[in-house]
């Protein structure tokens, strides 16, 4: 047969099991405590991997990890030829053992399903699993995750891998949860002449005709126009071509993960669906990655992820971005004890499990166990040593699990109820962040899409407050009192009616520059910026420019000093000015020789406001807005802390953690007895280097 032959019949082998792209029914969603994992148990345990040890070693983990005080682990990922060592040979023996062991020590199980990487014996037997680069070249499996995903024996062997094990393992009572083929976000893309012949599928079932495709990628211009379907190419990633293009390969990319685990979560439903789906999924991986804050309801009970940040509003801010609009606490699949070439640091990983407690989380797994004797991360050090002695590290993640049975009487896992919201678009990531040759975006938009959050949420976050990261065209915006729009360089329609809405409606948006430039097809918008919702903000916005020197101004009687200066020149039509930029000296940018540039403007529409910063989200700018605009709404204020120690009030309880390795003085009301430390404090908290203390 030809390749578009072969490639209908197996889109109609794939469909004869629904595992092509298709929307899903959401995942069982936990809407109170009992519905969480372990009916809101806290867990603390680790990430173990039974094919690196001997039955003899199992034994000896296990009593170690029993005497320790660990209550989870995370088994299963990365082991497909544990399970299945040969095509349709199965061998369970050694796995049941290891599980009722851990059932008999009472260590719950995370059963992660390891259907990435495939087996070598799948790439030889199916040649079509194995990734072609862009010059046409075979890549052949070297290290994890280089499997073709849309390939139909993948998909249909994963399926087949899937299903046998959810069936023998999904109710077993040491299982707690399941998780789904770890980082599946940080596979690869394959440059296939059967991948071609799909994205020319999902490009007919997106666009339907060749005119609208021709539309949305602007072929008009230069002489791109597309007269057949079979003139379509897989756009470069690394390489030239079109912005709009690129996009489309990366949502196809995207919709081809998702459809993996939208059938993984049909198996779990129907094997185990009364244990809750907990996935480390990696979707905002460079390599592929996936749209996780618009699906997923569809295939995830609890957000989770693997927390490696150095830095702590990086990681307060993904797992944030983790949990999205749920309830439901997060879990950290994988917990940093060590790392390449860092053996640990006494005190770390305690503040940072008492850091995820703060922020909601529940769930606590080091990675990794053993310390790898080979492999990919031979240079990470885990619980124990090569040598198999338990290291200190062993014992501090054992003491933090007897903690956290005082915390979870003392109302942890907390859930949170933000009343602010911070957007996130993969989308938008993926349009601002491209770098190659003749693109040039970053010439434009040079600050770095994660940066312009962080820039948002730090002063927030400092000031102790909750704050969701989201999806403003998924989620129901009238949760929240603010709703921050930072560099959100495209924004769909879907998203533009959501903000109209959210604001007609009594709703108040701050809105960053460098936001709303393109539409849904990447094009930067053909109206006033920004694009659609100039009336909103009352104002259009078309010239910017980059000063030489910092920006100064006072907001609400604070003075600010920008340490990002490229601002954009506010033209308020209905809109009223909040804050200018002091005079700029004469002969500069976008300088008058009247009154100052605006900085801030404020738009009433409908019942609620459109406020506009001219300047790129940063907290000497917008801490000073946000605190005008507590007041206003009705926000309040968690404790006030120093700078790197975090706080939140539970259940009339204070917890505190010390993120820095420098001890501090915190302020409190009174007298509080410290249950952690069982100490008194009178009008002063004294925090150790990474510690943590709950008063009451």
């Amino acid at each position: 047969m030809n390749i578009r032959t072969n490639f209908l019949s197996a889109s109609a082998a794939l469909l004869s099991l629904g595992l092509l792209f298709s929307p899903a029914s959401h995942a069982q969603q936990a809407t109170s405590r009992a519905d969480w994992a372990g009916q809101g148990q806290l867990f603390v345990g680790t990430c173990y991997q039974p094919v690196d040890r001997t039955p003899a070693q199992i034994t000896q983990d296990i009593a170690h990890m029993k005497q320790a005080g660990l209550t989870i682990v995370r088994m299963g990922d990365l082991s497909w030829d544990y399970f299945e060592p040969a095509n349709g040979k199965f061998t369970f023996a050694a796995f049941d053992s290891v599980m009722d062991q851990m059932h008999a020590a009472g260590i719950k199980v995370l059963f992660d399903l390891g259907g990435s990487p495939a087996p070598q014996w799948l790439h030889y037997q199916y040649p079509g699993v194995t990734l072609v680069q862009e010059d046409g070249s075979k890549l052949y499996p070297a290290e994890r995750y280089m499997d073709n995903i849309l390939d139909p024996d993948y998909r249909r062997l994963l399926h087949r891998f899937a299903d046998k094990l959810l069936a023998r393992y999904g109710k077993h009572p040491a299982v707690v949860a399941i998780g789904f083929n770890n980082e599946i976000g940080n596979g690869y893309m394959s440059f296939s002449e059967p991948v071609r012949q799909r994205f020319i599928g999902w490009l007919k079932t997106k666009y339907g005709s060749l005119d609208k495709l021709n539309h949305a990628w602007a072929a008009q211009r230069w002489s791109r126009t597309i007269s057949d379907w079979d003139q379509v190419r897989l756009p470069s990633v690394a390489g030239v071509g079109p912005n709009e293009r690129y996009l489309d390969l990366r949502r196809f990319w995207s919709d081809a993960t998702l459809a993996v685990l939208d059938d993984l979560e049909a198996l779990r439903k129907r094997h185990a669906p009364a244990k809750p789906a907990i996935s480390n999924l990696f979707s905002d991986a460079g390599r592929r990655g996936f749209d996780y804050l618009s699906t997923y309801r569809r295939y995830t009970t609890h957000g989770a992820f693997g927390y490696y940040a150095g830095n702590v509003i990086a990681g307060a801010f993904e797992t944030m971005m983790m949990k999205g609009g749920m309830t439901a606490p997060v879990w950290f699949n994988e917990f940093q004890a060590g790392n390449f070439g860092f053996y640990g640091e006494k005190g770390r990983s305690r503040m940072l499990m008492y850091f995820g407690l703060l922020n909601g989380g529940q769930g606590m797994l080091a990675w990794n166990y053993n310390s790898h004797l080979g492999g990919e991360e031979q240079i990470i050090f885990g619980l124990i040593d090569h040598n198999d002695k338990p290291s200190w590290k062993l014992a501090e993640w054992g003491a933090t699990a007897r903690e956290f049975q005082t915390m979870q009487q003392l109302g942890f896992p907390r859930e949170l109820k933000p009343e602010v919201a911070l957007s996130y678009s993969w989308e938008s990531r993926q349009a601002a962040s491209r770098q190659a040759e003749g693109v040039r975006l970053n010439k434009y938009y040079g600050t770095p899409y994660r940066d312009h959050k962080y820039g948002a949420f730090s002063p927030l976050y400092n000031d102790n407050l909750d704050v969701a990261v989201i999806n403003i065209a998924h989620e129901d915006l009238t949760r929240y009192k603010l709703l921050v729009i930072a560099g959100e360089y495209l924004m769909d329609q879907a998203a533009t009616d959501a903000v109209r809405k959210y604001v007609a409606q009594g709703g108040t948006v701050v809105m960053t520059a460098q936001s709303d430039k393109t539409d849904g097809n990447n094009q930067w918008h053909s109206t006033d910026l920004p694009g659609q919702l100039a009336d909103v903000f009352g104002l259009t916005t078309q010239a910017f420019y980059q000063h030489t020197k910092p920006l100064t101004g006072t907001i609400d009687g604070v003075p600010f000093k920008t340490s990002l200066n490229l601002y954009e020149v506010l033209e308020p039509t209905t809109a009223q000015v909040l804050a200018r930029f002091d005079q700029f000296d004469q002969g500069d940018q976008g300088s008058s020789a009247g009154q100052a540039l605006p900085v801030i403007t404020s738009n009433q529409y409908g019942k609620g406001r459109a406020i506009y910063v001219a300047t790129l989200a940063q907290p000497s700018v917008l801490q000073p807005l946000y605190r005008q605009l507590y007041r206003e709404l009705g926000i309040v204020r968690g404790p006030v802390t120093p700078e790197g120690v975090y706080a939140r009030v539970v259940d009339g309880r204070t917890l505190y953690v010390n993120t820095t390795r420098n001890p501090v003085d915190v302020a409190v009301d009174g007298h509080k007895n410290g249950i952690l430390t069982g100490k008194s404090w009178n009008a002063r908290l004294q925090l150790p280097p990474l510690g943590v203390e709950v008063l009451q």
